[in-house]
């Protein structure tokens, strides 16, 4: 069975993940742990651990239990003590963690109660802090913050270099296809390529590494971007190994929906520069991956994962 190990996190690789568990390919999700916003955030603080925010979301995207279980997961506390806003999926997490000596050995546990079809790592057990230079030359620490700022991003980087399991390391070395997901592109995929073991161990793998990219941008951080823009910042984090396929959108967004990105969330959708990517000699898998629930554009995630798997077994 083919090998597929997805870097990311958050919404993007959640999404992701949905249509990709329906194939027959062995997945492993490597997670970003440094958010730090919310629920997530307060557990950090009070337990000193990675975070586990998106590490909930990927689990409930790969588990094949009861869809009532997923809404238990992802239920947050509405009330006036200090439960209010905590998600029980990370109250879980933090629990199994504690029980089981890490995060890592407690996400295990938990994936089996959940029936995972996949492997679920964090990037790193340690308690981690995102920093970025912005284009203003002011640093802002901590990614929900820079998330919020929406400035543009100069660089990213950790305050101090975590430490990378063997079984993230691993799971790169044996896989078939590296893929980096779509999601936040500073502050839910880079920071998986700020260090240096994985980069490390990306440059030793002659396997393809494949970027789904964005169908809108984020406000300030990649506003304008095409999608060229978005391989070009990866390739300026990624080491020697550079992104050798890009999948993209080339379905139409109504000028309606369109619209009302702009107005609503100052995004913009991310334009297919088809010339860029040929004279960057990135090889281009397109189609219309366009699906609008609720006025919310979202890749179909079953023609995604269709093209994905289509690439990796022919």
């Amino acid at each position: 069975m083919k090998k597929v190990v997805i870097l990311g996190g958050g919404t993007g690789m959640s999404t992701l993940l949905k249509g990709l568990k329906n194939f027959p390919i062995e997945i492993t999700s490597i997670v970003s742990v440094c958010d730090d916003g919310m629920s997530t955030g307060r557990l950090r603080k009070e337990f000193h651990q990675p975070a586990m925010g998106d590490i909930r979301k990927v689990m409930v995207s790969l588990s094949e239990t009861e869809p009532l279980v997923e809404e238990l997961l992802n239920y947050r506390f509405k009330t006036t003590s200090d439960l209010n806003g905590h998600a029980v999926g990370n109250l879980l997490l933090t629990a199994m963690a504690n029980i089981t000596g890490n995060m890592s050995d407690g996400i295990e546990a938990l994936s089996k109660i959940l029936n995972l079809k996949g492997r679920v790592l964090p990037l790193t057990e340690d308690d981690i802090t995102l920093i970025a230079e912005m284009s203003d030359n002011t640093t802002i620490v901590g990614e929900h913050n820079i998330t919020e700022a929406h400035k543009q991003v100069k660089r990213v980087y950790y305050e101090e270099e975590p430490t990378i399991s063997k079984e993230v390391l691993k799971s790169i070395e044996e896989a078939d296809l590296v893929i980096l997901s779509m999601g936040s592109l500073y502050t839910s995929i880079i920071p998986n390529l700020i260090c240096r073991d994985i980069i490390n161990e990306l440059d030793k793998s002659n396997k393809k590494i494949m970027y789904v990219c964005n169908m809108v941008t984020q406000p300030g951080e990649t506003d304008n971007f095409k999608v060229s823009d978005h391989i070009k910042i990866l390739n300026n984090y990624l080491g020697k190994h550079k992104v050798d396929v890009v999948i993209s959108n080339n379905g139409i967004i109504t000028k309606e929906i369109a619209d009302k990105y702009v107005i609503e969330e100052q995004k913009d959708p991310v334009l297919l520069d088809k010339k860029e990517i040929e004279n960057m000699k990135v090889e281009l898998i397109e189609n219309n991956y366009v699906n609008i629930n609720n006025n919310m554009i979202r890749h179909n995630v079953d023609k995604l994962a269709l093209d994905i798997y289509s690439y990796m077994v022919r």
